[in-house]
This record gives C-alpha cells, structure tokens and sequence, in this order.
C-alpha cells in the first residue's frame, strides 16, 4: 500500500514558473509556444504554404520544449 504524505514538499529542481488562470506554467513551454507561433507566421509568409508552416513550427516548438525539460 502507497501513503502519500503531502507536507513532503521536496522538488527536484527549481524552475522558473509563470501563474496562468492558477495553473503554474513553467517558462520554458511558454517560450516553445511562442516560438513555434514565430516560425509558423515566418514560414507562412516566406512560402506561401500553411503546409509547410505548420510542421516547421511544430518541429522548431517540439525541439525547444524536449531540449529545456531534458535540461532541468
């Protein structure tokens, strides 16, 4: 049987969190939304292709958001 004990408050890391309708967003997703949001409208523009904007975006957001968690 698991006893859970919720006054053992120990974290592992400190990160850098932002409070968003109460909810603790750590930094490092906010900056992987904004950047895949940057390329997507970067990418929109120079190709024409929403295609080819929506993947590069979502590729560039993945790898920011899988790098900085690895990270910490």
């Amino acid at each position: 049987m698991a006893v859970v004990n919720p006054t053992d408050t120990e974290r592992a890391s400190a990160r850098a969190t932002v409070d968003i309708a109460g909810t603790a967003w750590p930094v490092y997703k906010l900056e992987a939304l904004f950047a895949g949001v940057v390329v997507c409208l970067m990418l929109a523009l120079i190709t024409g292709s929403v295609q080819v904007a929506v993947l590069g975006a979502a590729t560039v957001a993945a790898l920011r958001w899988l790098l900085a968690m690895t990270r910490h």
